[in-house]
């Protein structure tokens, strides 16, 4: 459980900075007086101390010196901008950092704050619905005390798992661009379902619902997806049938090379 003393802010309060403090207030594991969320949009931040009930500026000076954990949830080409600077350097100095801003690499965050422990997260949209997935990657020197510090905060917005820097590229194409790719096999399936008769509300129902639990299957199984299409693939059946007209179409190949594409467009961000 986070410490109940601890203060976090949330530095943007976009989409995901939104998200993440509206989860973490919903599981109960900050209070808002235990929350500073920042936009430099003054509209912005007063529409997110309404919602929310949390302490909101357009200083992020402010909420630096007043948390002992910070949320970078700015866009990847505004980080530069908000934290290589001196008064930054000094009031981050021996706190833990958090950036979610895709392509920036833990090499970067440590040469702008060199005085701090940095971490760096790639989380998706479905935190928006607590349903998110985030993958962190600790820079050196970060405690496994700080390390579950960033665990609980994403847990509370959906699953968090831990892995190596080298690898974020490879996730913020899976788990970043992934729901996309969800989405257009999902549309195109509705597509069909339409083309076969079915009303569209119904379709997108049915195949949204049978997307959720066929994930599911493979999260609290712990089976293959290979395992699982085969126990639906029954002999001479039509399951068969769809599958091997998908595999004339290149399916795997095509989903693959698209995961790879955006991996190589997603090492290229904020990189100047």
């Amino acid at each position: 459980m986070l410490d109940s003393s601890l203060t976090l802010a949330v530095i943007g309060s976009g989409t995901m900075g939104e998200a993440i403090v509206r989860g973490l207030l919903a599981s109960g594991k900050l209070k808002p007086s235990q929350i500073i969320a920042t936009d430099r949009r003054s509209e912005v931040a007063r529409a997110v101390a309404a919602a929310h009930g949390v302490r909101t500026t357009t200083r992020n000076a402010e909420a630096f010196r007043d948390a002992e954990v910070v949320l970078l949830a700015v866009k990847p080409h505004e980080v530069v901008a908000v934290i290589d600077n001196d008064e930054a350097r000094e009031l981050l100095a021996s706190k833990l950092v958090i950036s979610i801003a895709a392509g920036v690499r833990l090499a970067q965050l440590s040469s702008w704050l060199p005085g701090s422990a940095v971490i760096r997260a790639m989380p998706n949209t479905p935190c928006l619905i607590g349903e998110g997935m985030t993958v962190i990657a600790r820079g050196a020197g970060v405690s496994d005390a700080q390390a579950g510090v960033a665990i609980e905060i994403f847990g509370a917005v959906g699953r968090c798992l831990e892995l190596e820097d080298k690898l974020m590229d490879a996730v913020t194409s899976v788990n970043g661009s992934g729901p996309a790719f969800a989405y257009v096999f999902l549309e195109a399936i509705c597509d069909g379902a339409v083309r076969m008769g079915l009303r569209r509300d119904a379709a997108m129902e049915i195949a949204a619902q049978m997307f959720q639990g066929a994930a599911r299957m493979v999260l609290e199984t712990g089976q293959h997806p290979a395992a699982l299409k085969d126990m639906v693939t029954t002999p001479a059946g039509c399951t068969i049938a769809g599958l091997l007209t998908m595999e004339d179409g290149r399916i795997r190949s095509v989903i693959a090379r698209a995961v790879e594409e955006a991996a190589i467009v997603a090492a290229k961000l904020g990189q100047g």
